[in-house]
């Protein structure tokens, strides 16, 4: 008679992450445990160490102390595996405006290691599902703020990364661009690719399945939007927010 089936690993996995820069303590002892195929949403005001705690999950930075595995593997002795394994979005736009669309994805999806073939083949799925077919020629310079914003997720996830960071992908962007980016991000997520996002709009707060909130490198809220508020005694999460915005503004007062 066999046993029941292991429980599948974590996309994330930190215990006591920490990252200093000298005296300043950017992250605090982070422990936190994302599953696969979940949107997770990493909040808290700016220098709450959000972009911090998912440069060291992408390998970028080594944390002062702690551990951190991601998609299975470690932070400290994996980086360069890591960055194969996932797709990282930021906030500021990063794509080349003097490439066509199609010579853009063409490019990143190389850097990723496709080619040949399968690169052709992986590309022409990818962009008929993000609306990109008619537009392969078009200039990235000439897209408009959503629309880039849409190329840059495409590049990001051309190689089908296990998991995605973005790390504010949709500042700036009008709500209806933003309404069809998340309609994009909910697709991925229900083929298996774990997303972590952080914004500051709380209405994209609210379409996470979780939330962990930071505050001065800290966590200090962690569960379902619901879960959140209650935690705080807010009606909603932009409550919540403006409560941790008031009592960062009072330490530094």
């Amino acid at each position: 008679m066999t046993g029941p089936s292991p429980a599948p690993q974590a996309a994330v996995e930190t215990v006591g992450l920490r990252k200093t820069f000298g005296s300043l303590v950017a992250v605090d002892r982070l422990d936190l445990s994302i599953p696969r195929g979940q949107v997770f949403g990493l909040l808290g005001p700016n220098g709450s160490g959000k972009t911090t705690t998912i440069r060291m999950l992408c390998g970028l930075m080594q944390p002062t102390d702690g551990t951190a595995r991601v998609v299975g593997l470690d932070v400290h002795t994996d980086a360069e595996l890591i960055r194969t394994r996932i797709g990282y979005m930021s906030q500021r736009y990063g794509l080349y405006d003097d490439l066509t669309v199609g010579e853009n994805l063409r490019f990143y999806a190389t850097v990723y290691g496709l080619h040949g073939a399968e690169r052709t083949q992986r590309l022409t799925e990818h962009l008929e599902e993000l609306g990109f077919t008619e537009r392969m020629g078009q200039m990235a310079g000439t897209l408009s703020g959503g629309w880039k914003q849409r190329l840059a997720l495409a590049c990001a996830t051309a190689h089908r990364p296990e998991m995605l960071f973005l790390d504010e992908p949709t500042a700036g962007v009008d709500p209806a661009a933003r309404r069809t980016f998340w309609q994009i991000i909910y697709r991925l997520a229900e083929r298996g690719t774990t997303i972590l996002v952080t914004t500051h709009y709380m209405d994209e707060a609210e379409r996470c399945q979780r939330l962990a909130f930071l505050s001065r490198g800290h966590l200090i809220a962690l569960g379902t939007p619901t879960e959140v508020t209650q935690q705080f005694g807010q009606a909603n999460i932009e409550d919540v927010f403006i409560e941790l915005q008031r009592r960062d503004e009072g330490v530094r007062a």
